[in-house]
């Protein structure tokens, strides 16, 4: 497979397919660190943290004439 062909989101949920060819194996070896070097209860302050201020954050207006898809 060719690395440049491979949509990762939908290809790679169950695991990546690409093995050692992945364009992203840095960012796997942080994840993976992250996940290894932090408690769930660090994680779970970082989420409830970050939900705060999408919360707290004011509206963003999206017109159509913009052509701004808000996906």
């Amino acid at each position: 497979m060719n690395p440049n062909e491979i949509d990762c989101k939908t290809a790679c949920v169950n695991g990546c397919v690409l093995g050692d060819d992945c364009p992203n194996k840095e960012f796997q070896e942080q994840a993976s660190k992250f996940i290894e070097e932090t408690s769930l209860d660090d994680m779970l302050s970082i989420a409830e943290e970050a939900l705060r201020k999408k919360m707290s954050a004011p509206p963003k207006w999206v017109f159509p004439e913009d052509g701004i898809n808000p996906e």
